[in-house]
């Protein structure tokens, strides 16, 4: 069979597509194509300036919108979901941060995880309700270096290590994405839960360490990585692809899943750990404060 490639998108037309951190990267580059394909994109980011500049990049080939959102600050994500009208076909939870020094989001959380896990639990959880289709959840192949501590899911009382505190973020999207499609298929629900990763795509998260290894990464991206554009296409896939079982993980297909068209791929045993997953799905429902409704109905 051919490979995929985003030509293979069907027509999107009428569909609304809620992407965070599409300012720029991967979350760009998905909505370039989302809104190619006749989509409605809402470009959900912290910085509005740089979403209307990115919006306007995309804008002359079809539909966008322009939303603030900042996943490290609960109220933010509140406000986001407040001021919603109508339905979510598709959310795509796609912001992140990769290997910062150690800091705190407003509300306390280790940065790393309250922004790419616990702002995404609070959004998807409040967001539930009008979501039609399906949601779409980023990790990364560097999950594989995470572990899930119930216990100090914040790095209060463990010394700070960015990259495995990277890892648990990503580790825990993988798992939230599963833990929400046994909780849908459970319910009996119509929605599907999937995740995906881009595999090693250059992207301005490698810049952002604030130490040396910011070089040694941007001498990587030149070297092995793929562009933003290949970058997204797991995101495309897992987003748009009708017929796609819940549950299914998607990245790129070659070597070391660094690139390539994009395929479902397999996880490490601990991201299937059910208990861990139900155990993290509680934690996140305490530290949020929210409670996604799973809703039942007619589950094809």
């Amino acid at each position: 069979m051919a490979a995929w490639t985003p030509a293979d998108i069907g027509d999107q037309s009428g569909r609304t597509f809620v992407v965070t951190g599409s300012n720029s990267g991967i979350g760009l580059e998905a909505a370039r194509e989302l809104v190619r394909a006749g989509a409605h994109v809402v470009l959900a980011v912290r910085d509005t300036e740089k979403g209307e500049q990115a919006a306007a990049d995309i804008a002359s080939r079809g539909s966008t919108e322009v939303r603030r959102l900042d996943l490290a600050d609960l109220s933010s994500v509140r406000a986001f979901v407040a001021d919603w009208e109508g339905p979510v076909d598709v959310l795509i939870n796609n912001a992140g941060l990769m290997a910062i020094p150690e800091r705190r989001t407003v509300d306390g959380f280790e940065m790393q995880v309250g922004t790419n896990f616990l702002g995404h639990f609070a959004l998807t959880g409040l967001l539930l309700d009008v979501v039609t289709d399906r949601v779409v959840t980023l990790s990364s192949a560097v999950h594989r270096l995470g572990s899930i501590d119930l216990t100090d899911l914040n790095w209060r009382r463990r010394r700070y290590q960015r990259w495995l505190a990277y890892g648990q973020s990503k580790l825990a999207d993988l798992m939230f994405a599963y833990e929400l499609e046994h909780r849908f298929v459970a319910a009996g629900s119509p929605l599907r839960s999937m995740a995906a990763h881009p595999g090693y795509s250059a992207t301005n998260l490698q810049g952002r360490t604030e130490s040396v290894q910011d070089l040694a990464m941007g001498l990587m991206n030149k070297v092995i990585a793929q562009g933003p554009a290949m970058g997204a296409q797991p995101t495309l896939y897992a987003a748009t692809m009708p017929d796609l079982p819940g549950g299914t993980y998607i990245g790129p297909s070659g070597f070391q899943e660094i690139g390539g068209p994009p395929v479902p791929v397999g996880s490490t045993v601990a991201s299937h750990d059910r208990e861990v997953q139900a155990g993290l799905w509680d934690l996140a429902v305490e530290l949020t404060g929210v409670t996604p409704h799973i809703r039942a109905g007619a589950r094809s």
